[in-house]
């Protein structure tokens, strides 16, 4: 089975049971595989963080580290400078692809910037009415 990997956008997702939870929620499901850049541990502590409490942000930190962790090595982070520049990602976004380039993996975003990209599932993203 092919290693997957959620970007921050779809593990917000996730935790706001928002419109696309369907697509990721079974992704999420299969925690002691997914991958998660180290750069999305940092993005989705902050977000909540700032809309909820230390101790949310901790249980989900916790949840996190509980997967496949990959750490920004010179590898990676050298192949996201280049993913950069051939596909004007911002940086986090490159990092994030980089790391699922090099696992060989599929990243499920509803992040517009991933859209049309190899090893890509993307599904925008849905406005709550």
């Amino acid at each position: 089975m092919k290693p997957n990997v959620l970007d921050s956008s779809a593990w917000l997702e996730c935790l706001d049971d928002g419109p696309n939870t369907e697509h990721f929620s079974p992704i999420l499901s299969k925690l002691p595989e997914l991958i998660v850049p180290s750069i999305v541990i940092t993005e989705v502590r902050k977000v909540i963080l700032a809309q909820r409490s230390t101790d949310a942000a901790d249980t989900v930190t916790d949840t996190m580290l509980s997967t496949v962790v990959i750490e920004i090595d010179s590898t990676i982070a050298t192949h996201a400078a280049d993913l950069f520049m051939k596909y004007k990602l911002p940086l986090a976004d490159s990092i994030i692809y980089a790391v699922t380039l090099a696992q060989r993996a599929t990243l499920w975003t509803q992040d517009s910037h991933f859209n049309g990209l190899p090893h890509v599932k993307y599904f925008p993203k849905v406005k709550r009415t």
